[in-house]
């Protein structure tokens, strides 16, 4: 019986120290006060919302973890250019594996809809957007507005669209957009208007953020799982899989095919013509016209589906990791997250319920010491006349208190950046001309910088 009760105790511990350290269960964006916000065509004015944003419960097992959430980020979504639809919410139960394995037979394709989760309950889909060339018509089929695609939805078709381009005036600020209500991100969760190359101008008009905002001199978060259970990082990390190296860009391996017609498909079969390479139709418009090229020898360069196995900070003795792809620009590269296959078994799903004994995760209240030392701060611009600007390069895991202070000390107005989100402003229109302090403060310690507001 002693040895029973020792082995028990043995068996408790070691599943205890598993849930305590295991990122896929520590991680996630919980949230039960910040609500989401959205704008609408023709305001810039954010409109508060009744739903919370971000996670609301994390409860795992010994093979599974259970993300609770809205689906709705605390980054203000919207407005979706020839999209009614509004973010709304998903009351969503994500069943994820702790203990994912790589897939030893045949692989399996990412699919339309959701093929991974970030941590902060956002869905994310591949490539497509469920529009296709139908060559039989010469025209686009499937998706709003255009007949169905031979086969219904989900049919296989030889030219497949890419929503990253076909649909990038229909995205928010933030790169995403809903379907059916469901946000969702295609590509890296960071805002536009933070590019080196900035390809959409939503942000001039509805100032918004992301998840996270890429900086080139770290390792890039941690921003969420693939649906078979394996961790999904931003644009940067360690050159070599070994950790070592410095911090460089994560390249994607796909390139476009220098072609000139749409004749043949990515593996040189002859296929039914698509469409002709021009302005409506550029290269890079659908998925088939990339093709995949090992770099042997360039560890920065990833695998078929955008992934390698490698030490990160969160997985100090390696693990395979997605990563978001950008390009020296820092736009989005395909196949931009994960795919166009899963790496995994494919095990994770969304559930009604939970239907086995769970331990709810408590997130500690307590954060690393020197956080805001450590991280880019960026005050812009700097003088200011109408605007300013606090960005934090990071992912914020807890929401910032942001100040503006007078040189006699006297508080001028106070704003909050997000859990989840990295941008707050401060109107500057109203104030006098001369020097300004601004206060970024967390639960344990705060900095401050130096602005000045002129005047015209």
């Amino acid at each position: 019986m002693k040895k029973i009760i020792l082995s028990s105790i043995f068996c408790l511990s070691l599943y205890v120290g598993f849930a305590q350290t295991n990122p896929a269960i520590l991680n996630w964006l919980q949230n039960n006060t910040i609500m989401g916000r959205h704008y609408v065509s023709g305001s810039s004015t954010a409109i508060d919302e009744t739903v919370l944003a971000n996670v609301q419960n994390v409860q795992y097992s010994t093979n599974w973890v259970y993300v609770t959430t809205t689906g709705v980020p605390s980054y203000i979504t919207g407005p979706f250019f020839g999209n009614p639809s509004l973010a709304s919410n998903q009351n969503a139960i994500f069943k994820i594996s702790l203990k994912p394995e790589p897939d030893t037979g045949t692989l399996t394709a990412t699919t339309g809809g959701n093929i991974g989760i970030f941590i902060n309950g956002v869905a994310l889909f591949d490539y497509r957007d469920g529009v296709a060339w139908n060559p039989t018509t010469s025209a686009l089929c499937g998706g709003p507005g255009n007949p169905p695609c031979p086969g219904g939805p989900g049919g296989s078709m030889d030219w497949n669209r890419d929503a990253i381009v076909a649909e990038r005036g229909g995205f928010d600020c933030s790169k995403g957009h809903p379907a059916m209500g469901n946000y969702h991100h295609h590509q890296n969760p960071s805002a536009f208007n933070l590019d080196r190359v900035v390809i959409s101008t939503v942000c001039n008009l509805y100032n918004a953020d992301g998840l996270y905002a890429i900086d080139s001199t770290t390792h890039s978060p941690l921003i969420g799982y693939a649906y078979d259970g394996y961790p999904i990082y931003g644009a940067y990390a360690f050159k070599n899989a070994d950790g070592t190296g410095g911090v460089v860009r994560m390249k994607s391996s796909y390139q476009l095919r220098a072609i000139t017609a749409r004749t043949l498909g990515p593996t040189g079969i002859d296929v039914p013509d698509g469409p002709a390479i021009n302005t409506t139709y550029p290269l890079g418009y659908f998925r088939e016209d990339y093709e995949y090229v090992a770099h042997t020898g360039s560890p920065d360069y990833l695998d078929e589906h955008n992934g390698r196995f490698c030490v990160t900070p969160e997985y100090p003795a390696g693990k395979y990791c997605y990563f978001a792809t950008v390009d020296a620009n820092w736009n989005s590269a395909y196949p931009y997250v994960v795919g166009p296959t899963f790496y995994g078994v494919k095990n994770a799903s969304k559930v009604t319920s939970i239907t086995e004994s769970t331990t709810t995760y408590t997130p500690s209240t307590s954060i690393q010491n020197n956080y805001l030392d450590k991280i880019n701060v960026s005050v812009f611009p700097n003088p200011s006349s109408d605007l300013i600007a606090i960005q934090l390069n990071d992912l914020v895991k807890e929401s910032i208190q942001v100040y503006l202070y007078d040189v006699l000390g006297k508080e001028v107005a106070n704003t909050t950046i997000n859990q989840g989100s990295t941008i707050a402003y401060f109107d500057t229109q109203k104030l006098y001309a001369g020097e300004y302090i601004i206060k970024i403060k967390n639960s344990n310690e705060s900095i401050t910088k130096k602005v000045t507001v002129t005047k015209n």
